[in-house]
């Protein structure tokens, strides 16, 4: 393939979809393919823009033809999966294809897609102490659920020696995140 797909990887409170909206932003020649979801579309959404909508039956179909480069069934109910046909077609035509995933995601992308294609980018606090303070600032949780986060956590962050880069992201200073990242993909890139 004559294009790149660069994961933005990383455990939950890193902001690495903060990284990927200004990514957006500030280099919209870059390709972010779309997932399909089933879960219902929310109010100002529409098919196509965030996501593509099916339903289970049109999931499980698409997930029987091999369709996804990765899926994941999300809080036990929804199906997310990143279609497979946008991301082949956008690295044979040599594009920048950028993405955002979680760990379950960025282990089967890296089976799917040849390392010479793919390049990954571990997003992190810069401690554990920061990362929990961000997922509790996020939303209130009770303690049951903040210590399944924890094991979440650690499992993640035990992945970032398995990625080609590990960026750190400071509160306050997502600019030099970004501007850290761009430099990644276009120094990989010359």
């Amino acid at each position: 393939m004559k294009g790149t797909l660069f994961l933005i990887v990383g455990p939950s409170g890193s902001g690495k979809s903060s990284v990927l909206m200004e990514l957006k932003k500030s280099h919209p020649e870059y390709t972010y393919p779309l997932s399909a979801t089933t879960r219902p579309m929310r109010p100002g959404e529409k098919e196509g823009d965030i996501y593509h909508f099916y339903s289970h039956d049109e999931f499980k179909q698409h997930v029987e033809r091999g369709d996804f480069l990765e899926y994941a069934v999300v809080h036990q109910d929804h199906y997310y999966g990143l279609i497979k046909q946008p991301v082949i077609e956008a690295l044979q035509r040599g594009e920048i294809v950028v993405r955002e995933v979680d760990i379950q995601g960025f282990e089967s992308i890296r089976n799917a897609i040849s390392k010479e294609d793919l390049v990954t980018i571990f997003i992190t606090a810069p401690n554990q102490e920061e990362l929990i303070e961000r997922i509790r600032g996020r939303a209130p949780i009770d303690d049951d659920e903040l210590k399944k986060r924890l094991v979440s956590m650690r499992a993640e962050l035990s992945k970032a020696r398995e990625c080609d880069y590990l960026v750190e992201n400071k509160n306050g200073a997502l600019a030099d995140t970004v501007a850290r990242v761009v430099k990644i993909i276009q120094e990989t890139r010359s």
